[in-house]
């Protein structure tokens, strides 16, 4: 939390401070402020280092002395907002306005007449979220069959695409992760000011946010790193002015830093200063100073560095052009010369004419970009969606990224791109074991990741305070071959990150998830699993579930007894397994997944898509060859078609009526849904009604978004997982449930995971079992980074998969052990402490072995049999639902 009694930094500091920053080392909150206060002789020094970062920036993107704006038209598509922020008089109310919402034939001729005039974007302003405050917002809204402004503002940007060709930037405020992934595809870019970190302003009565849900910082910074997971080109800021200290300033300034360097998402960072209104709670407050705004900027260009996009909007500096760019700004915003700037409606845009003269005075060239930035229209994938390609094409040079300044837009369809989908490495599956993967990394390593050192100091704050993960190998020498979440019947025991996202913050785990590992507790532990295993899961005996998972020697041989016998009387001595074939049928993706070893970008050389024939034609084989299931898993691959996942089930279906189709995980679900425009209950009807059987719980690996976002970056929040899930369920699509283990994880967030679980198997009991599933390190990029432990340590292995069994029972009587990642001498051990179920045959298995496991992709069913028996237990082939198959 920043001290608000902070002192007025010296001009010894100050000076020391800027000697620092000439020297190019790291600044911390003290210097930063140091700079802030920088007057005089001091602030033409401050702005002398900005500007030289800031061309250097320049020269590097290959457009030397070049500062650009964006041609726009200001769409003003609501007023209304539940919002209540104290400077603002965008926001009205409904008596004030003909109608809630613009209707879109009022959006389209503005966006006419911009397109008229040469403009490109088309920026949609509007207030948060109007429906939840607002009855008329509902109202309109129902009456046209919009769920929410969120779908209408979606509807709106298609239809400007399609029927002028300008491109949307959409600036509805706080958006959801799922909602992220719905406007991508709509969208070039979107953005939301971050405006401050300081809670206090929006927390105490006296603050300009008071009353606002949607100005929390917190709040606001979800915002921005959803953003980055889901790959959208972000516009972000600051507004200074408005009761925030230099430090707390400081602070917003370093928190847009570290979310960049998460994600590399932020295009754009603006820094606007307040100016006061009347008709509004702060008309009486003074504007923000313009030497302060001009040290501000070179702040922010010093600690964002020479790569960020900094700009001051043009309408706000009362004519200080010169100023602002030796404060090292390269960017103007947007001008139009068509509509006024609706939030600022008393100081309007200069003339295009008159911007390009002040620019050139001070020594630049003025060049039009689009609302997308060079960089991210020249690296295409992952920043943007198929569809927006050809509607950017148009408009901008293939060789700066910049807008073509005499192109003018027209109207083209919003559709996938006709292609067929199909070629690659398709013979991977095989190869893998052979000849194997061409490189043990991506080619753009370095980049799509994000930044190593930020995501190891995540991984660190992720771990502090917890015992540290144990050393050694993932295996033993011996073994191997080589939103909101109901919690159920739990109460409040679901984990931090899914409270977050809407459920209920619980108390069970002790910090770090350490606690309990004395011997009291482990005898308790012990006692419990014999007589009552499924309590362990109650908050009350967080401490005895912790200390077991700690156990070693003696009390681990007894954890696994205990555990092997309550598998007894649940299910029985039958082994089971599933004749069944993998079927990855792409591995091209851009999410990021830290773990991940599997995704490849297109043009690697182990990049390969299959298209829905050569999907169909593998499962007609495995079919021949006795299978009775394909599980059905590929990388987001953004040019796989909308309708493809269906097309793949119904090609199934086509060939091998009888095939059980056990397909696509709650990732692929949800961003195929959302990429469809429609609702996940609505896009998994759809797959059912093609056939889909069973989904694999898969992509669930912590359900806790804390050590989650370390690990995978990209990938659906916990609480989106619960929901497909749910919803999966609900429908009467069954799926299996996982937990991906040994990574940067602690056992805290192990048991926390397995809370949420037995929570969703109490509501809807669609879990047909569960599989643990130990990180396999040696090509994993988190692991290769030097983040990530080297797998699971054989204790953790068999105390994962006994407490598996002890935690779940009488919720999931089936706990599967995974040959793939185990080895045969390790599954057995798995069998006989506790587990039940080998898996399948899978005939095929890339995923596993891109990743660097040795245990080879396919097994026989004789050598599956040999396992059941090496166990001392009889095997019995079994349905994906866990039934008799066929013979």
């Amino acid at each position: 939390m920043v001290d608000r009694t902070e002192s007025r930094p010296t001009p010894a500091s100050t000076e020391r401070a800027l000697r620092r920053a000439a020297s190019g080392r790291a600044l911390d909150t003290d210097e930063a402020v140091a700079l802030l206060a920088a007057r005089g002789a001091a602030l033409g020094e401050l702005l002398r280092l900005a500007g030289e970062i800031r061309d250097a920036g320049l020269r590097e993107a290959g457009r030397p002395g070049v500062v650009t704006f964006s041609k726009k038209v200001f769409i003003p598509l609501t007023r209304l907002c539940r919002d209540r922020c104290h400077y603002c008089t965008f926001a009205t109310v409904p008596h004030r306005l003909p109608a809630a919402f613009l209707d879109r034939d009022e959006v389209l001729a503005i966006a006419r007449a911009g397109a008229a005039q040469g403009c490109k974007e088309a920026l949609f302003t509007l207030g948060d979220r109007p429906e939840e405050r607002w009855p008329a917002a509902r109202e309109w809204l129902d009456e046209r069959g919009y769920d929410s402004t969120v779908d209408y503002l979606r509807a709106c940007a298609v239809a400007v695409l399609e029927e002028t060709g300008l491109l949307p930037h959409l600036n509805p405020g706080v958006l959801s992760w799922s909602e992220l992934q719905r406007l991508k595809p709509v969208a070039p870019s979107m953005g939301m000011m971050l405006e401050t970190t300081a809670t206090r302003l929006w927390s105490e009565p006296s603050g300009p946010h008071y009353g606002s849900p949607d100005k929390e910082p917190a709040v606001r910074l979800r915002v921005l790193e959803d953003a980055g997971r889901v790959g959208v080109p972000f516009t972000t800021g600051i507004l200074i002015g408005i009761g925030e200290t230099p430090a707390e300033r400081v602070d917003a300034i370093f928190a847009i830093r570290r979310a960049q360097r998460g994600y590399g998402h932020l295009q754009e960072v603006i820094v606007q200063n307040f100016r006061a209104k009347p008709d509004t709670a702060m008309r009486g407050m003074p504007d923000a100073e313009l030497h302060d705004l001009a040290a501000t900027v070179a702040v922010a260009r010093v600690l964002l560095g020479p790569k960020a996009r900094i700009q001051a909007p043009p309408n706000l500096i009362a004519g200080e052009y010169d100023l602002l760019l030796r404060a090292g700004i390269d960017d103007w915003g947007g001008v139009s010369p068509v509509t006024p700037d609706h939030v600022n409606p008393e100081r309007p845009w200069p003339q295009l004419d008159e911007l390009a003269r002040r620019t050139a005075e001070a020594g630049f060239t003025l060049r039009e970009r689009l609302t997308i930035y060079p960089e991210y229209v020249r690296a295409g994938d992952p920043w943007l969606d198929p569809r927006l390609l050809p509607h950017v094409g148009a408009l901008a040079d293939p060789q700066t990224g910049l807008a073509v300044e005499a192109a003018r837009p027209v109207g083209r369809p919003w559709q996938e791109p006709e292609e067929v989908f199909g070629g690659g490495r398709t013979d991977l599956h095989a190869t893998i074991d052979t000849a194997g993967r061409t490189d043990d990394r991506r080619g753009d390593f370095d980049s799509v990741y994000g930044d190593w050192a930020q995501v190891a100091a995540e991984a660190d704050a992720s771990l502090a305070g917890a015992r540290r993960p144990e050393g050694g190998q993932g295996a033993a020498p011996t073994v191997g071959d080589g939103g909101p979440v109901p919690a159920g019947d739990l109460g409040a025991a679901v984990p931090a990150g899914v409270a977050a996202a809407g459920g209920v913050a619980g108390d069970g785990v002790a910090a770090g998830g350490v606690a309990g590992s004395g011997d009291h507790d482990l005898r308790a532990g012990l006692r419990l699993a014999a007589d009552d295993p499924a309590a362990l899961l109650e908050p009350r005996h967080a401490d005895a579930a912790l200390a077991l998972f700690a156990a070693d020697g003696p009390a681990l041989e007894q954890l696994c007894r205990i555990a092997d016998e309550v598998r007894r009387d649940t299910v029985g001595d039958d082994v089971t397994y599933v004749v069944n074939r993998n079927i990855n049928f792409s591995n091209v993706c851009y999410v990021g997944c830290r773990f991940c070893a599997f995704a490849q970008r297109e043009r690697d050389a182990d990049a390969y898509r299959l298209s829905v024939d050569q999907v169909a034609d593998r499962a007609e084989e495995a079919w021949a060859l006795g299978a009775t299931e394909v599980c059905l898993q590929g990388g987001i691959d953004p040019k796989l078609p909308v309708t493809g996942y269906a097309d793949l089930i119904r090609a199934i279906k086509t060939r091998v009526p009888g095939m059980h189709v056990h397909a696509f995980s709650p990732m692929e679900i949800v961003t195929a849904a959302a990429k469809a425009g429609v609702p996940v209950r609505e896009w998994l009807t759809g797959l059912r009604e093609a056939g889909l059987d069973t989904i694999p719980g898969t992509a669930a690996e912590i359900l806790d978004d804390e050590v989650r976002w370390v690990l995978t970056k990209g990938k659906l929040p916990a609480a989106a997982w619960v929901e497909v899930v749910s919803t999966a369920h609900e429908l009467g699509i069954r799926s299996s449930s996982t937990m991906m283990y040994g990574h940067v994880d602690h056992p805290g967030q192990w048991l926390a995971h397995f809370r949420v679980l037995a929570g969703v198997q109490d509501r809807t009991g669609g879990f047909t079992e569960f599989v643990a599933l130990p990180f396999v390190h040696t090509n994993a990029p988190i692991y290769l980074a030097g983040i990530a432990r080297p797998g699971p340590t054989w204790r953790e292995n068999r105390v994962v998969h006994a407490m598996s069994r002890l935690l779940l029972h009488g919720r999931i009587a089936n706990i599967q052990c995974s040959w793939v990642k185990l080895g045969d001498a390790g599954t057995v051990a798995m069998l006989n402490g506790g587990c039940n179920d080998l898996g399948g045959t899978l005939m095929e298995e890339t995923i596993s072995r891109m990743a660097g496991s040795g245990n080879g992709s396919a097994r026989t069913e004789e050598q599956l049999r040999a396992i059941a028996t090496a166990a001392g237990r009889p095997a019995r082939k079994r349905s994906t639902a866990y039934g008799h198959a066929r013979s």
